[in-house]
């Protein structure tokens, strides 16, 4: 009997997770040739309002700010708001530097979080298109012109444009962190052909002033609008052609508190809009919800209970038994990459292992904040160290990097 048990857990996980990692993508695949909804583009250049929101960027936002100025859009049709979310170093000093080339400030009265300081930016906002900015991200000069034609189409509310992340240190967490984004793209792509996608890149979106709805504090922004968007009847779409550019982390401490606090966000996100999990009310957007976050988020447990139950089999069958050392020897080499990154030595073939299982562990870390009600409303940004924060950045835009 408990052979009999062991067996259908293991079944049951192993097919949770093989759906999830490799069925949903085949399925999008498939219906994004055979059932896409492309965007009507057209002409459209209406004005719009850049919000870079900051607490202590001091590092960054003046090389941010003369990125924004330079854009390949009219000066009269582009307002550039920095939203300062109580900084208490010099960015505050920055960004009224810009004041005559015609960048606005606005400093919250008090500390409310990220998501609070968009919601006040907004308000303040005279464009008719909203681009939401991180001070630390580099745009292409083109990257309006690439995005607002997608607004030309009626139902198009929300407008996800590319993040191209740089690895100049060449770490094995910068590696995993590309490889993980670039399979994250893959079902973008697809997603947005077929519907809607289910979030954008935070750094790099753009959303129709008359779509836009308060956000609650604790909500991660660039997640959640992509719901906001489809419970009007509009959808969010991905433009491959509107490039930023941005430096992934180095250091795994630093990407798992990143990956903690907006998976535990996502999470409360997701509980608060569960009603869109129902396909009978948002249709495929269920299934997209479902596919790629619900279940991406249970992996954990698939993986545990596949371990567990192939290790209980493991004496009894031989197949059970390679299926129980492979899946060692996995973990293995993640713990090798963990040891290699505390070393300093860095191999591919052990990153991917070492990022699959640092990205799961972060979605037990945050289930178990989730379930003692802490919630993310502020938020810390985690930089690394250097002289020259965004020459890699510069390099990598002027040499094209993909």
């Amino acid at each position: 009997m408990l052979y009999v048990v062991a067996a259908v857990l293991f079944w049951a996980s192993a097919a949770a997770l093989f759906y999830t990692y490799v069925v949903y993508p085949v399925i999008l695949w498939a219906m994004s040739h055979w059932r896409a909804r492309p965007v009507r583009k057209g002409e459209c250049e209406p004005t719009v309002s850049v919000i870079i929101t900051a607490y202590n960027e001091e590092r960054d936002l003046a090389a941010k700010l003369e990125n924004t100025l330079a854009l390949d859009y009219p000066k009269e049709k582009l307002e550039i708001i920095v939203a300062s979310d109580c900084s208490t170093d010099r960015t505050d000093e920055i960004a009224r530097s810009f004041a005559k080339r015609g960048v606005r400030l606005h400093r919250q009265s008090e500390r409310l979080g990220k998501t609070s300081a968009q919601n006040a930016a907004v308000e303040l906002a005279r464009g008719e298109i909203i681009l939401f900015s991180d001070a630390t991200t580099l745009y292409e000069p083109d990257v309006l012109r690439k995005m607002l034609p997608n607004f030309a189409d009626p139902s198009v509310g929300c407008v996800a444009g590319r993040l191209i992340y740089v690895d100049p240190a060449r770490s094995s967490v910068g590696h995993g962190a590309r490889s993980y984004w670039s399979y994250e793209t893959f079902l973008k792509e697809r997603e947005s052909a077929i519907l809607s996608l289910i979030g954008c890149s935070g750094c790099l979106y753009a959303v129709r002033r008359s779509a836009y709805v308060p956000l609650r504090p604790e909500a991660c922004s660039d997640f959640i609008i992509a719901t906001k968007m489809v419970e009007q009847g509009l959808r969010a779409v991905y433009e491959p052609e509107a490039v930023a550019i941005e430096e992934t982390n180095k250091r795994s401490d630093r990407e798992f508190r990143m990956r903690v606090r907006v998976i535990t966000q996502t999470i409360s996100d997701l509980w608060h809009h569960r009603a869109m999990l129902n396909p009978r009310r948002s249709g495929f957007y269920a299934i997209e919800l479902l596919s790629h976050k619900v279940f991406r988020y249970l992996a954990p447990a698939f993986l545990i209970t596949a371990l567990l139950a192939s290790a209980a089999l493991a004496p009894r069958s031989t197949f059970y038994f390679a299926i129980f050392i492979g899946q060692t020897l996995f973990y293995f080499a993640a713990f090798i990459g963990f040891l290699a990154e505390r070393a300093g030595w860095h191999r591919r073939l052990i990153a991917l292992p070492y990022y699959f299982v640092l990205a799961n562990a972060a979605v037990v870390a945050a289930f178990n904040k989730f379930l003692r009600g802490e919630r993310y409303a502020r938020w810390e940004p985690i930089r690394e160290t250097r002289g020259e924060p965004t020459a890699a950045l510069m390099t990598a835009r002027k040499g094209g990097h993909g």
